[in-house]
C-alpha cells in the first residue's frame, strides 16, 4: 500500500493545483478582482512558496511540484489584483 502513496499524493496535488485555474481565468480580465482579498492572495502565494522551500529541503517532488503550480497560479491572481488596484487608484486620483 505504501507504494501507492506517492501516486495518491501526486494526484491530490495535481487536482488541488488545478483548483486555481478557474480563479485565474476569472481574474485575468481587467477590473475583475474587486471581490478578492489582497491579504489572502498575498498570504496564499507566500505560503505556497514556503511549501516549495520545505519540499526542496525534504526532497519531496510531489510537494515541490504541486506548490510550484499553485504558487504560479496564485501569484498570477495576485498580480491581477495588484494591476487592478493600481488601475483603480489612478482613476480615483489616489495612490494604493
Amino acid at each position: 500500500m505504501s507504494t501507492l502513496a506517492p501516486y495518491v499524493g501526486a494526484l491530490a496535488a495535481f487536482l488541488a493545483s488545478l483548483s486555481y485555474v478557474p480563479q485565474v481565468r476569472k481574474a485575468w480580465p481587467r477590473g475583475s478582482t474587486d471581490d478578492l482579498s489582497l491579504g489572502m492572495l498575498t498570504a496564499l502565494t507566500l505560503g505556497l512558496t514556503l511549501w516549495i522551500v520545505y519540499g526542496a529541503i525534504k526532497g519531496h517532488w510531489v510537494i515541490v511540484g504541486s506548490n510550484v503550480v499553485g504558487a504560479a497560479l496564485a501569484g498570477a491572481v495576485l498580480g491581477c489584483k495588484l494591476r487592478d488596484r493600481k488601475c483603480h487608484s489612478h482613476k480615483r486620483g489616489t495612490m494604493p
